[in-house]
């Protein structure tokens, strides 16, 4: 998220009955229910709970992104369509706005937003599997022209992805993606520093597989090797730091926050968070307040509609990858797509046809090397390097 962002992944060890018993039941039960918090909004069963009055507060919470819903509208008709009824594109977007309560200490508020997070979220029709593909912050890509903030007009060029939410917000990154993916996205969903923050303490932590200790001044970061649970300053911490964990670059940043997110999914199961509605509210108090989103998803009832069916999905169906991508030829700081893999990937999205991945390889810090990159297979349907939401941090 931010400046600096990257991935892990947790999983704790199974307890309870023998393989056949009532215990892994369980366990596969908690598993489908931990799967809603990939949206960091398992609404289901938590208004009710609560009552009226939280209800409204966490309803009150939630930011309508009216501008960049005015600004689709404005270019709805070269937008794609839809091709499967039922199926789900929900763009995710970390944002490292310096405005805000608590964001200043990150730096200074120019009044602007970057994004150096984004990761396109397929949700199967059938509501039984998740799919979250990251998009590099440095591909390039063509985005079209955008309105800023003021109302003036960007040219379309030829740049680096990130450049369409600095300049134009939400809706140019929502273009940029559809015209790069041919991928209609639904809804849209935006996180800022703080947010991600609260939330994971709002879930006392999250736990992480360290190979080696860390110690990033500029991170603020001091961490011993092994498993380590992270507050929320660390978390963030720990996602966006560069020099210290993996090789540095963008693409290992992204596998980091991959693992993190599967990591917060196996939280919320093994913490029963979601069964709990002590537990629960200030989860959902800290996720709502962090989120910026579409209109349709701008109140409780939009999110519960979204996310009811994923606590059916198990967590070795929650699929993490990098989009397929390589050093760009005109500059090796920056990206751009592997082809033809990347429009295989776009094509089974589009179509909600299966996506398989294979186990990305470790390095020595629990990052993971190749992210992305197409695996070697004869057969028709792809297979792509990733990690799913059930793997064991340490493994």
């Amino acid at each position: 998220m931010g400046d600096d962002a990257g991935t892990a992944a947790s999983g704790e060890p199974a307890h309870g009955a023998s393989a056949s018993g009532r215990g892994l039941k369980w366990r596969r039960r908690r598993r489908r229910l931990g799967i809603a918090g990939i949206a960091v909004v398992v609404l289901a069963g938590g208004a009710s709970a609560v009552g009226w009055a939280v209800y409204a507060k966490l309803n009150g919470n939630i930011t309508s992104d009216e501008a960049a819903a005015t600004e689709l509208a404005r270019y709805e008709k070269e937008r794609p369509t839809s091709l499967v009824r039922g199926a789900q594109n929900v763009l995710l977007i970390g944002s490292d706005s310096r405005s805000g309560d608590g964001n200043s200490r990150y730096g200074r508020d120019s009044g602007t937003e970057r994004s150096d997070t984004t990761i396109l979220l397929h949700l199967a029709a059938g509501r039984d599997s998740a799919t979250a593909v990251s998009l590099p912050r440095d591909l390039m890509v063509k985005i079209p022209a955008c309105h800023r903030p003021d109302g003036s007009l960007t040219q379309p060029v030829f740049t680096q992805f990130n450049y369409a939410f600095a300049t134009g917000g939400s809706a140019c990154s929502i273009r940029t993606v559809e015209k790069l993916t041919g991928i209609r996205i639904d809804h849209h969903v935006v996180v800022d520093f703080e947010g991600f923050k609260e939330m994971v303490d709002a879930l006392d932590g999250v736990e992480v597989c360290l190979r080696k200790p860390v110690d990033d001044k500029d991170a603020k970061l001091k961490l011993p090797a092994g498993r380590v649970t992270l507050d929320g300053e660390q978390a963030l911490g720990y996602v966006r730091a560069r020099k210290s964990l993996g090789d540095g670059s963008d693409t290992d940043r992204m596998d980091r926050q991959q693992r993190f997110l599967g990591a917060l999914v196996n939280k919320v199961q093994s913490n029963g968070v979601l069964l709990n509605p002590v537990k629960l509210y200030p989860v959902l108090d800290a996720a709502t307040s962090s989120l910026t989103t579409d209109p349709n998803l701008a109140n409780l009832r939009g999110l519960y509609d979204l996310v009811r069916g994923l606590r059916g999905i198990p967590t070795e169906r929650v699929q993490f990858l990098t989009v397929p991508r390589e050093s760009y030829a005109g500059d090796a700081n920056r990206d751009q797509l592997v082809q033809p893999d990347a429009e295989k990937l776009f094509t089974r999205l589009r179509t909600d046809e299966p996506v398989t991945i294979k186990a990305a390889r470790r390095d020595s810090t629990g990052g993971t090397g190749n992210s992305g990159e197409t695996g070697a297979t004869e057969s028709p349907a792809p297979t792509f390097s990733g990690n799913t939401a059930d793997e064991d941090i340490c493994e």
